[in-house]
C-alpha cells in the first residue's frame, strides 16, 4: 500500500496543522505532503502551508504544486451544493 502524505485542515487548533506538515518530513522522512481543505478552511490550509515551509522547514520545503477545484455533494437538506477545494504539495527542495 503506497503512504499517503495528507494532511487534511478543520477545525483543529492551527498549530496541530503545522506540527502534523512538519513530523511528515523529520520523522517519516517524506519526500513531499499535500494540505488539503475544501470550503471556509482554505484560508487555514494556506496559513498552514506558508508557516511550515517558512519558519519551521526554512529553505529544505517549498511549494511544489497548488491545485484548486470545487465538489458537488448533497447536504443534510437534500440540496445540491459546490464546494471549493485547495490541494498544496510541499516537497522538499
Amino acid at each position: 500500500m503506497a503512504e499517503d502524505n495528507s494532511v487534511f485542515i478543520g477545525n483543529k487548533p492551527f498549530m496541530n496543522y503545522v506540527t502534523g506538515v512538519v513530523m511528515q518530513f523529520t520523522t517519516k522522512n517524506a519526500e513531499s505532503v499535500v494540505v488539503k481543505a475544501r470550503g471556509k478552511f482554505i484560508s487555514r490550509a494556506v496559513d498552514v502551508a506558508e508557516v511550515a515551509s517558512k519558519r519551521f522547514l526554512d529553505n529544505t520545503v517549498g511549494i511544489r504544486d497548488i491545485n484548486i477545484d470545487s465538489e458537488e455533494f448533497e447536504n443534510k437538506e437534500g440540496k445540491q451544493v459546490r464546494v471549493s477545494t485547495i490541494e498544496i504539495t510541499l516537497g522538499k527542495k
